[in-house]
């Protein structure tokens, strides 16, 4: 694991807005982690949180998507908040199922949705990451 754990940060268009609150009511919290996030919404988080160091990736139709999922399988990546809109439709809805099976596959924390992502950046594992290097093995649950 890097010294600095990386987090993911991803939004479909309709939940956008509720990623950059997020990040704009967690930008403490987020501060201590290495963050990327596809195209558009890593541009958002960086203009209302310009203090954040976040790595933008391609939007998540252009591959995007699949970047965060090779960073998942890689081992690079420590936790996924992915807020998805289940009421539109998605031209790429493969590679969203494709990312989310793999952060299932990897036993990578994974937030859906605000309610969810507030909880799980409290959590011991995401904590305990702050202060180790150990990287979770692949099925292990520790939270």
């Amino acid at each position: 694991m890097p010294a600095t754990p990386t987090l993911a940060l991803v939004a479909h268009d309709a939940k956008k807005d509720a990623m950059v609150e997020f990040a704009r009511r967690h930008q403490d919290k987020l501060a201590v982690f290495e963050l990327v996030s596809t195209g558009t919404t890593g541009g958002r988080i960086l203009e209302a949180c310009p203090d954040l160091k976040v790595t933008r990736l391609k939007s998540g139709p252009l591959g995007g998507d699949q970047q965060i999922g090779a960073m998942i399988a890689e081992g690079k990546l420590q936790g996924l908040f992915f807020f998805v809109d289940p009421l539109s439709p998605m031209p790429h809805d493969v590679d969203v199922k494709a990312l989310m099976r793999l952060a299932v596959v990897y036993d990578m924390p994974m937030a859906l949705n605000p309610s969810t992502a507030d909880i799980l950046l409290r959590s011991a594992r995401l904590q305990g990451l702050k202060t180790t290097s150990a990287t979770p093995e692949v099925g292990s649950l520790s939270s």
